[in-house]
């Protein structure tokens, strides 16, 4: 992990009407689009993604991967615009994902690769070169909890990877059964 660089005061905010200004503004699993009014305020601004941009453009893409059964993930550091993950690629760095692994498990790995990303941005020894996003890609929507549904009736084995993303927080796993809607939980028992 990386280490904070002594000449940078790294300021964590969660709403936009918080932020400062300042040199740069890295965007972070963020909810909404972020107005070029507030971009303006930084010298630059970037997005971290989890996908392999132009193709999984949206919301989401780290689930919808693991959904399809993917792998490995790449994240994507692109250039904030307008549009949505519309920006010039300024670089990119991939992370293996077990099929065992939970959701805290993933997104540890994936914050480590944006860590990353991000330290390349600042590093003035190694300037970015941003490259426009070729093609038409693919897009994803946006979860909704009714996406966290897991049906009673239907193996626990094939509904794992939908068990193992859920958010808890903002779309928890869940069945309806018996009249009754119940939330899922799944935590790694420690090895014996």
């Amino acid at each position: 992990m990386t280490q904070q660089p002594d000449d940078h005061e790294i300021a964590y905010r969660t709403s936009m009407d918080d932020l400062p200004g300042g040199e740069v503004l890295f965007i972070m699993s963020f909810h909404e689009l972020v107005p070029r009014a507030v971009r303006d305020l930084y010298g630059h601004s970037y997005v971290a993604h989890a996908s392999a941009l132009p193709n999984g453009r949206g919301w989401s893409p780290m689930e919808w991967q693991i959904l399809d059964g993917a792998r490995e993930i790449t994240t994507s550091l692109i250039l904030a615009e307008d549009q949505t993950d519309s920006g010039a690629i300024c670089c990119q760095a991939t992370f293996q994902v077990e099929d065992h692994e939970l959701r805290d498990e993933i997104e540890t790995k994936l914050f480590e690769v944006c860590l990353d990303l991000m330290t390349r941005a600042i590093d003035i020894h190694a300037p970015l070169a941003p490259r426009a996003q070729v093609g038409d890609g693919s897009s994803y929507p946006r979860r909704t909890p009714a996406d966290s549904k897991l049906d009673p009736s239907s193996p626990l084995d094939a509904q794992f990877d939908i068990l193992r993303i859920a958010d808890s927080r903002r779309f928890p796993a869940f069945v309806d059964i018996r009249g009754h809607r119940y939330h899922l939980q799944i935590t790694k028992a420690p090895r014996e």
